[in-house]
């Protein structure tokens, strides 16, 4: 078994984000990657709003998968954008440049993705806030969605109910379309709060 994971909007070293669970993963004989991304300019590629787009980053992260894990995420069917799922309004802790990138903004990173993350933890991720392509969030919020893989490919939802980014009412409404579910008591980063929980649920899948 291998584990790919592929990190969120607006940061970069996915390595990092990840280290804590591969590291318990490791133990276990369970090896892991998180392939860079290019919107985030991981690839040498400087972000605009022309690109680099959602396109790119697929090509990057593609891998033989065997069953999709999803943390906080939204699971849209063919034909939905993520404008489906909300008012239209960019999120509050997003920051729009004239620049055509986007990211997240510092001062509310802490209470809305990492409250429950140790100080180490949080000052490593706040180095780790990049801008990004707004291609990229272009492409998913207006859509529509070419193709959903979750409907073709096994899946678990992990919802984390103290997450201050992605209310858990609606994380399970997006997990009601996955084959399991799973949910704990943590922040948006799982994997960096309680890394062990994460690798325990990959070493049961496997």
């Amino acid at each position: 078994m291998r584990v790919v994971f592929v990190h969120g909007a607006c940061v970069r070293d996915g390595a990092w984000w990840w280290h804590r669970a591969a590291d318990d993963l490791g133990n276990h004989g369970i090896l892991s990657s998180a392939p860079p991304l290019p919107s985030c300019g991981e690839t040498g590629i400087v972000p605009t709003g022309e690109g680099p787009t959602l396109e790119d980053d697929v090509a990057a992260g593609l891998a033989q998968v065997r069953h999709l894990v999803y943390i906080a995420s939204f699971l849209p069917q063919v034909g939905e954008s993520l404008a489906s799922f909300g008012d239209g309004t960019p999120a509050p802790y997003l920051d729009f440049g004239s620049d055509g990138t986007f990211g997240v903004r510092a001062e509310v990173a802490t209470r809305t993705f990492l409250q429950d993350c140790d100080r180490e933890a949080v000052e490593q991720a706040h180095a780790r806030l990049v801008r990004q392509s707004a291609a990229v969030i272009a492409a998913v919020i207006t859509g529509p969605v070419q193709a959903a893989a979750w409907q073709q490919v096994p899946s678990t939802y992990v919802v984390c109910a103290q997450d201050n980014g992605t209310p858990a009412a609606v994380q399970r409404v997006q997990a009601g379309r996955a084959t399991h579910v799973v949910e704990v008591a943590t922040g948006h980063h799982p994997f960096l709060s309680r890394p062990s929980v994460v690798a325990r649920l990959l070493l049961d899948l496997a």
